[in-house]
């Protein structure tokens, strides 16, 4: 049961804000989640027209482990709230000379792909998927887990005696280097870090597990779409006694006595003992909080290295395009310059890579039987500017580029299409200059360095989500929610132990 003790108001229902109100509710809290949109999901909502259904935001659902432990929590099972589906291809990779590569669940087809790249391939593969299978194995069991408070916690035994070995001080490119020359190789090595908001220049080396992850532990679909995962947690913070308020928007957050009282929304307001901030941490900061209760001045912010925007079309088709996977992947020859453009010197790239990825490939609930469901992505700067005009002459562009890319006609079968990039991101989610996934995973921005999940101003506010560690990806929010909601009852033992 719930006591005064333990009332929580959660500010957002995106996979942070879900996650930690079950856990919460199930500890005996009174928990209510207070949401700005209409629907809850977050960046994983989703969009419906004309028969194609669209996931908004979230397309690859990796590292199962992390969400299978996380329902175990609850005595429960994953497959009681959403089903799995192992995708063969994992993906398909598309190079700037035209040539196709798909990886497989099958690793000695992967290994020979990798040959075919260099002499010795094959064996330098297996030899980076064995350190990639260590260092994931280390930082389930030695960081992604821990809550870091002091720089003390991060500086374990494990970190200075293995440092090196775990590339937490070399970068992910550098790394890479050391096993593959070929362009194609590293690119297939490196490409996730768009996906958690980072260059691979200035990655640390630590993130090769992303290629554990994905040719070793398998990249999966949740029947119906990334949604489904929404629905499940939603089901199961009812069945927690979670209480959910919609198209509230919070307009700040209370602080009485430097302490977390309640928050200030658009129908009145509402009071706890706790509030979680799922919301972007830098629109908590700097639009929630005055400024004597911000962890961080506004130059914190302007200083800070963000994550790409996206520049997203989601297309339907009335025909199939069969040379389609269900996830697809360019790699632009101009690779380093669409990195430049995003990171060093933000501009609208003209030549970038782009994710393709085709849901109706494997669920015939994403489109009309007849059609496909595009996701089309391209990262770019965040801060951009994108008006109407702009956005409509870029996407007529950058469609006849892919058409050219995968020898398919795409618009004169266009029956849906919607674009969407930072100006939607600052509005649905306020996020930081539009970014779509928040900080970026540099060395300085990765564990102890990202901010942390309490207030060093507020007594009783806490945050989850992708900016406290572990950071950017669906697994990793998950990850953080568990940290918080631990770190919130570990915090009322001893507030009752010293009361």
């Amino acid at each position: 049961m719930s006591n005064g003790k333990k009332k929580a108001l959660v500010v957002g229902a995106g996979f942070g804000g879900l996650t930690v109100s079950a856990l919460l509710a199930y500890r005996g809290w009174d928990v209510t989640v207070v949401e700005k949109n209409s629907t809850p999901g977050g960046r994983a909502r989703v969009w419906e027209q004309d028969g194609y259904l669209f996931d908004m935001g979230p397309s690859w659902y990796l590292m199962p482990e992390v969400f299978e432990a996380f329902f175990r929590l609850f005595g429960k099972e994953r497959k009681d709230y959403y089903e799995l589906e192992k995708l063969d291809p994992y993906y398909q990779v598309i190079f700037g000379s035209g040539e196709r590569v798909t990886i497989t669940p099958h690793l000695e087809e992967t290994y020979r792909t990798f040959e075919s790249f260099e002499s010795g391939g094959a064996k330098r593969l297996q030899e980076y998927l064995s350190q990639a299978r260590y260092k994931y194995e280390v930082a389930m069991r030695e960081f992604l887990y821990r809550d870091y408070r002091s720089v003390w916690d991060f500086l374990n035994w494990k970190l200075l005696i293995e440092g090196s070995r775990l590339g937490v001080f070399s970068s992910l490119d550098r790394f890479v280097g050391k096993y593959f020359k070929d362009h194609r190789a590293k690119k297939i090595l490196e490409y996730a870090m768009v996906f958690l908001g980072a260059s691979p220049k200035n990655t640390p080396g630590l993130y090769s597990i992303m290629s554990h992850v994905d040719m070793n532990l398998g990249v999966y679909y949740p029947k119906g779409g990334i949604h489904a995962i929404v629905r499940g947690l939603v089901k199961l913070c009812q069945e927690q006694g979670v209480r959910f308020l919609y198209d509230t928007e919070v307009k700040s957050i209370l602080v009485r006595e430097g302490k977390a009282v309640g928050v200030h929304t658009v129908q009145g307001d509402l009071e706890a003992n706790k509030v979680v901030v799922n919301a972007d941490y830098s629109h908590a900061e700097l639009d929630l909080l005055s400024e004597e209760y911000r962890t961080y001045p506004k130059a914190y912010w302007d200083k800070a290295v963000w994550a790409p925007s996206m520049f997203i079309a989601y297309l339907g088709t009335s025909r199939k395009i069969p040379s389609l996977s269900h996830h697809n992947l360019y790699f632009s020859d101009a690779w380093d310059e669409h990195f430049y453009s995003i990171f060093q010197a933000p501009r609208w790239p003209e030549d970038p890579s782009f994710y393709l990825s085709c849901p109706s490939k494997t669920d015939p609930q994403a489109a009309p039987p007849d059609g496909e469901n595009l996701f089309f992505l391209i990262p770019v700067a965040p801060g951009l500017p994108d008006e109407d005009e702009f956005r409509e002459s870029y996407f007529q562009r950058m469609l006849e580029k892919a058409e050219t890319i995968l020898g398919e006609k795409i618009q004169p079968y266009l029956r849906v299409k919607r674009l969407y990039s930072q100006r939607d991101f600052l509005s649905d989610y306020h996020a930081f200059k539009g970014t779509a996934l928040g900080l970026s995973h540099t060395l300085r921005q990765t564990a102890i360095f990202r901010p942390p999940r309490r207030s060093r101003k507020v007594k009783g506010l806490y945050y989850t989500g992708h900016y406290p560690h572990p950071g950017v990806g669906v697994p990793s929010v998950f990850i953080c929610s568990v940290i918080t909601a631990e770190g919130m009852e570990k915090d009322l033992n001893e507030e009752a132990g010293s009361g």
